[in-house]
């Protein structure tokens, strides 16, 4: 987190089922649903630490299929903070389950009509992006 510059720097995963359905987390203590991933670690390369947080968030491992580049919006749960993030298309082995910090996970259509909280970075970037991919 880039405190002088109120900019948070992240690593995101879209993660889709066999149903076109993308796969949101809802941290503990946090209102809105958003990609499994978090911040880089000093020195750590953005799809490292997608591994490592699909790992510790959602207990599996994962492959990086697509690297999308990097993204910017405002953060979610961090008031009058910006955030960078990089997104990536992985595949995940296995059923995800709650783990670390993870209170919720859901399956959601990313056409349909929302009435639940949405991170930025996932209702204005990612979800345009997966309807373009699977059009």
């Amino acid at each position: 987190m880039d405190q002088s510059n109120n900019l948070i720097t992240v690593a995101a995963a879209i993660i889709l089922n066999e149903k076109g359905e993308l796969l949101l987390v809802r941290k503990r203590g946090t209102l809105f649903y958003m990609q499994v991933g978090g911040k880089l670690e000093n020195g750590e390369a953005p799809n490292q630490a997608l591994i490592r947080e699909i790992k510790e968030e959602i207990g599996l491992e994962a492959t990086i299929i697509k690297s999308y580049g990097d993204f910017y919006t405002q953060a979610a749960n961090e008031k009058g903070f910006d955030l960078k993030a990089y997104l990536y298309h992985v595949k995940i082995d296995g059923q995800p389950k709650l783990c670390s910090e993870i209170e919720e996970i859901i399956w959601i259509n990313p056409s349909a009509t929302q009435y639940i909280n949405i991170a930025p970075l996932t209702l204005d970037i990612v979800f345009p992006l997966v309807r373009r991919e699977l059009s």
